[in-house]
């Protein structure tokens, strides 16, 4: 197994540099979503955005095994769909009540940004939908602070896990978590999905699943932590040789994510300000 990259202090402000840019396109995107916009729109402000911010995203063309080269410049994910949409797969125009996951990731100056956040239109989040968001946000917030030396990222999955299915009564998705990232290679377009792989779950006793979760949290590592969250399921389904990523049985889910470093002292965050932003917009 490959290792981690581990950055210098001096990367790390590259680092820091990127995933504000992530963070200045979330801000300047809640203020232009609304009801009525279409995906393809939506993708489009990220398209042009990122240009005016002097970065380009690092998910259009992106590619993972034999995958179809991933079609747009973020990856827009509504109600039951949890992760990897794209700007092409649901057409309908966002109406109240719908919930889209905005995850952006980018490149500045060589590094990579990338972090995601759950919005809702038009209506305030209520019952289970409202409880979800802040779940979602409650165990992002719990983990982080677990990625520190002193911890394995055991750490890291056993508090989000305990906090969503113990406490919430709520389901992490199996089979996707975070990962560790860092400088971007343009020629064989890599660097954005690096060890440690992150998982947001426990693995079963006995299972030797989760190498990575032995493994200490070294200073200098980079992560993009992000718990994914479904109201009724774990499970996922997905069409063969397409991106979208659904809740077996349709059920909402929620995505959260920062990018993290971890230090002598603790974690970074890196995309600071993402936990400031609305629930609702539109």
């Amino acid at each position: 197994m490959s290792r981690a990259p581990v950055i210098s202090s001096v990367d790390a402000d590259l680092a820091y540099a990127a995933a504000q840019r992530v963070v200045q396109t979330h801000q300047r995107l809640v203020e232009f979503l609304r009801t009525g916009q279409t995906l393809a729109q939506i993708d489009q402000f990220v398209a042009r955005t990122l240009t005016d911010l002097a970065c380009k995203s690092c998910f259009l063309g992106y590619r993972v095994g034999r995958s179809p080269a991933f079609p747009s410049h973020a990856c827009l994910s509504v109600n039951e769909c949890i992760v990897h949409g794209t700007a092409g797969y649901y057409t309908k125009p966002m109406k109240a009540g719908d919930v889209l996951k905005i995850d952006i990731g980018v490149v500045h100056r060589g590094w990579i940004g990338d972090a995601a956040w759950t919005y809702v239109f038009k209506d305030y989040p209520s019952g289970e939908v409202e409880r979800l968001m802040q779940c979602g946000k409650e165990a992002l917030r719990r983990g982080v602070e677990e990625l520190h030396p002193a911890n394995t990222y055991m750490a890291w999955a056993r508090t989000v896990q305990q906090y969503v299915e113990g406490e919430c009564g709520f389901h992490l998705i199996r089979g996707l978590g975070g990962h560790g990232y860092g400088r971007w290679d343009d020629k064989r377009k890599k660097g954005l999905h690096e060890p440690p792989y992150l998982s947001n779950v426990v693995p079963a006793a006995f299972s030797d699943e989760w190498p990575d979760g032995k493994k200490r949290c070294t200073p200098g590592t980079i992560l993009a932590a992000e718990p994914m969250i479904a109201l009724g399921t774990g499970e996922v389904r997905q069409t063969a040789k397409e991106w979208p990523v659904y809740s077996k049985d349709n059920s909402i889910a929620v995505h959260y994510e920062h990018d993290v470093m971890i230090t002598e002292s603790g974690p970074r965050i890196l995309s600071e300000g993402m936990e400031n932003l609305p629930d609702v917009v539109g």
